[in-house]
């Protein structure tokens, strides 16, 4: 397992090595395509409960 981050991470055994929040297998890309879309965070994290707004914030500074 790779730790991208305190929040995110990849592992081969989930979903292939894509990176996802840590403790869930929500990819990170998942977030960015809702935000691309136009949806909100709020969006977002109703749709996927295991993330959560912290985790949601710290990977979008990371991928800044």
């Amino acid at each position: 397992m790779a730790s991208i981050s305190p929040v995110v991470h990849s592992d081969p055994d989930i979903l292939g090595g894509t990176p996802v929040f840590v403790r869930t297998r929500v990819p990170m890309r998942t977030l960015l395509d809702y935000l691309e879309a136009g949806d909100s965070l709020a969006v977002f994290l109703d749709h996927f409960p295991s993330v959560s707004r912290e985790q949601a914030i710290a990977a979008l500074e990371l991928a800044k």
